[in-house]
């Protein structure tokens, strides 16, 4: 029981122990407010029934929402202007403002110069089933449901609900900010939504620059829960930083996003931008899980990422997992850092598919791991196919220098002709270490491109590089994947995962003994929820043996 039930609960049982004795009318707080809002309403009215609406959202903004209160918009109706929240109003986890339609349908909130809804310096707020579109000026600069809180020191504000909600026509769908003081959010959550059509982004967390030393982050605990984020198509004119991106999450510690789809973002991203954008993607952030996420068809203006999902930039004490990535311009997955600062480190990327990712940077790969100080990182039980792309071959995956600790294990890698692994010079196994891992072409010889020099058998790599032993024992292996769909298959949606799915005895317990062997956790069960068994086979799917 709440601290105000409960005060409530003794408050009655005093009167009810009166009695008799008690000869004054005991007086009730009245109930939180419900404001309506309706194109046939009139802003003289009361506002507290829809018989009683009022007409306009500026009439809305007149009213300072107390804990509990809700506002409600007619659905199906469309509402010019901004709806603000700010410091002084809500700001009760546990008697939430609300705000959302009433009627049938949603109800739409159009802002053309600013959010569509603000939540400013306050929380304890719930935002649900409505439309919210901006244009002009909205789209050059602001988040249509944007959080802020410039607060000093460091305080976070408590609970936000986003659900039910689509939002277009913003520089972000979705944007959740703090300042240098840390100051920010806990305890938000978005699900059920659809964030298209945006200039930069789907959905942002940001907050203050980085510091290794001293760690600062604005948000915790953020949840994104089916949630699609589409048709964010970046920015031509934005030639300094990335946009077009899906979702991404930045100053945050302790986040997940779940059952989330990113697509088709980026198509108008410069080319002369320096960075560019990716579907779901973490940078100075801890405690990240990215799980059973779709991205896929994401596009780079540059040269650069075009990535279904990333780690980048000083992000610690994550995991990848149980995502599908494909026809993605760049690499299917990455973990990069720009700083050396030791900071990107005690990351995991397991029981992921990638399939037909690269295709317009094919040499970036379907997974990789480069940057100036990548420390820490576990790839397991992925399944990594690279047919050939409409700009050439690529490798199943890419390493480059600036690694430490980097271990790649039971991932099943799959290429067209290309060599199955790109490595930088100085990759010793104390640095990056392969192990367990099931190499296999679907074309052309064998081969993997290490430190300059091609080695055209998994024998020769071995013995040339230390690579692929468990102590003095060899391990890894050439045999065929099998695949349900054919040497090389071609993911076009997610109902095509399957297609990764061996249907023959070989790869069974074919893995090393993860957590006997190194300590690692295994994982219970395979991309597709099938308990993986003791020793798991390799690749993120078990295999299911034609009878």
């Amino acid at each position: 029981m709440h601290r105000t039930a409960a005060m409530t609960a003794l408050a009655a049982a005093i009167i009810v122990a009166a009695g008799s004795a008690c000869t004054d009318t005991p007086h009730y707080a009245p109930p939180p407010a419900t404001y309506y809002v309706s194109p046939g309403g009139n802003d003289r009215n009361s506002g507290t029934s829809p018989g009683e609406a009022w007409r306009t959202l500026r009439r809305a903004e007149g009213t300072a929402l107390e804990p509990g209160n809700r506002l409600m918009l007619q659905g199906g109706a469309r509402f010019t202007g901004t709806l603000t929240v700010g410091k002084g109003e809500a700001g009760d986890a546990d008697r939430p403002v609300v705000i959302g339609s009433y009627g049938t349908g949603r109800a739409t909130v159009a802002a053309t110069d600013g959010p569509g809804i603000s939540v400013h310096d306050t929380a304890g707020v719930e935002i649900r089933n409505l439309a919210v579109t901006g244009k002009d000026g909205s789209y050059l600069r602001d988040g249509g449901i944007n959080l802020y809180s410039d607060l000093p020191d460091g305080k976070k504000l408590d609970h936000v609900a986003v659900s039910g909600v689509e939002v277009s026509g913003f520089r972000a769908g979705i944007a959740i900010g703090g300042t240098g003081g840390g100051s920010g959010f806990e305890n938000v959550t978005v699900s059920r939504s659809e964030l298209h059509d945006n200039r930069d982004v789907g959905l942002l967390t940001y907050g203050p620059d980085f510091d290794a030393a001293h760690p600062t982050y604005a948000h915790s605990r953020i949840r994104i829960v089916d949630v699609a984020a589409y048709h964010n198509t970046g920015d031509p004119a934005s030639t300094t930083t990335h946009s077009g991106n899906g979702i991404v999450l930045g100053s945050v510690r302790d986040a997940t996003v779940r059952d989330s789809h990113a697509h088709d973002n980026g198509t108008r991203a410069a080319a002369e931008a320096p960075a560019g954008p990716v579907g779901i993607w973490a940078y100075d952030a801890t405690g990240i899980l990215l799980e059973h996420n779709t991205s896929y068809r994401n596009h780079t203006g540059s040269r650069v990422d075009g990535a279904g999902f990333g780690l980048d930039s000083n992000v610690s004490d994550s995991t990848v997992q149980y995502n599908l990535a494909f026809q993605n311009d760049g690499p299917g997955y990455y973990a990069y850092t720009s700083k050396r600062n030791g900071a990107h480190r005690d990351n995991t990327i397991r029981y992921n598919i990638s399939a037909d990712n690269g295709r317009k940077l094919p040499a970036k790969g379907s997974l990789a791991v480069y940057g100036k100080d990548v420390r820490s990182l576990d790839v397991y039980q992925n399944t990594l196919v690279v047919p050939r792309s409409p700009n050439g071959p690529g490798p199943a995956i890419l390493l480059r220098a600036g690694l430490s600790h980097v271990t790649v294990r039971n991932n099943v890698l799959v290429a067209d002709s290309a060599p199955l692994i790109v490595a930088a010079k100085g990759l010793t196994p104390r640095k990056v270490l392969l192990q367990g891992n099931n190499y296999s072409t679907a074309s052309g010889s064998w081969n993997v491109d290490w430190a300059g020099r091609t080695y055209a058998g998994l024998a020769a790599w071995r013995t040339a590089t230390g690579q692929e032993r468990v102590g003095a024992t060899p391990s890894g292996t050439t045999t065929d994947p099998c695949f349900a769909g054919g040497a090389l298959p071609r993911i076009r949606s997610a109902e095509d995962a399957p297609l990764i799915i061996p249907d023959c005895a070989a790869p069974v317990g074919a893995g090393l003994d993860l957590h006997a062997l190194f300590g690692t956790d295994p994982g219970a069960v395979d991309y597709f929820g099938r308990a993986s068994g003791t020793p798991p086979p390799v690749g993120a799917a078990v295999p299911v043996v034609k009878d």
